[in-house]
């Protein structure tokens, strides 16, 4: 168990013995005698390559995470907030014919967290749709849709975009599992996990020149230090910033001094 999740546990007991301290059942909060233990440290998030991503993407094609796949690495949601995500919160067609045309989009409103509440306030957003994710979730409605009739009696309408074979929710069990299995068949490993595809998402934004403060509002982040501290990866190998923006300069100045 990580440190963090020590430190909450031991500080629920120490509440509840407290509880007990102030109706006379204990004599003493034994727990608060206790330092907080130290715990393991839990595996770093990281990101995929554009390489990777792009076959990441190709094995995905086959499983029935292909849809929730596509979506957390186009648009950045949080594994919490895709399982939670219902139909009547994605718009597939937009409408191009207003005066501003809306273009196909997602609300993220709602998470598994207690409550249904997303994150942060920040963290309730609407998202305009890439095509591949368009096509993706078509698809991932027309087998959901052949789910339904498969089970028959036994499906159960809560509505989800994500749900298994009989309508209910997925767990974050049954997403890892299924996310290792594609990971493994497109050659990257086992080593993975869901959210890693929203540190992709805002690796590859990064380095494609997007500014911080409009990732931070797509990945609905409070602040832009999360965004470019805990979730941006460097892609490239070899920080080449300075060398050509040294090339650039240096190479004006010379231009100007020569007679």
């Amino acid at each position: 168990m990580s440190t963090r999740y020590l430190q909450l546990a031991r500080a629920s007991l120490a509440r509840a013995i407290r509880y007990a301290e102030a109706h006379d059942l204990v004599g003493r909060n034994v727990a608060i005698l206790v330092d907080n233990p130290k715990g393991q440290v839990g595996r770093p998030s990281r990101s995929f390559t554009l390489e990777q991503s792009l076959a990441l993407l190709e094995a995905a094609r086959d499983s029935r995470l292909n849809a929730y796949v596509v979506l957390s690495l186009a648009t950045g949601i949080r594994t919490e907030e895709a399982r939670e995500l219902h139909w009547d919160h994605v718009d597939l067609e937009g409408d191009p014919s207003a005066a501003r045309p809306v273009p196909p989009s997602v609300a993220v409103w709602r998470s598994v967290q207690e409550g249904g509440d997303t994150k942060t306030a920040k963290s309730r957003r609407t998202l305009a749709l890439p095509q591949a994710a368009v096509q993706a979730l078509r698809d991932h409605r027309k087998r959901q849709a052949e789910d339904r009739l498969a089970a028959g009696s036994l499906w159960q309408d809560h509505g989800l975009v994500f749900a298994s074979v009989i309508g209910t929710p997925l767990d974050a069990a049954n997403v890892r599992r299924e996310f290792r299995k594609i990971t493994e068949a497109a050659g990257l490993g086992t080593d993975w996990a869901p959210r890693d595809l929203r540190h992709t998402f805002v690796s590859l934004m990064s380095a494609d020149g997007v500014p911080i403060e409009e990732i931070a509002r797509m990945a609905g982040h409070n602040r832009t230090a999360t965004t470019e501290l805990v979730y941006r990866h460097e892609l490239r190998p070899v920080i080449t910033t300075g060398a050509e923006v040294m090339d650039r300069i240096l190479n004006a100045s010379g231009r100007q001094s020569r007679p």
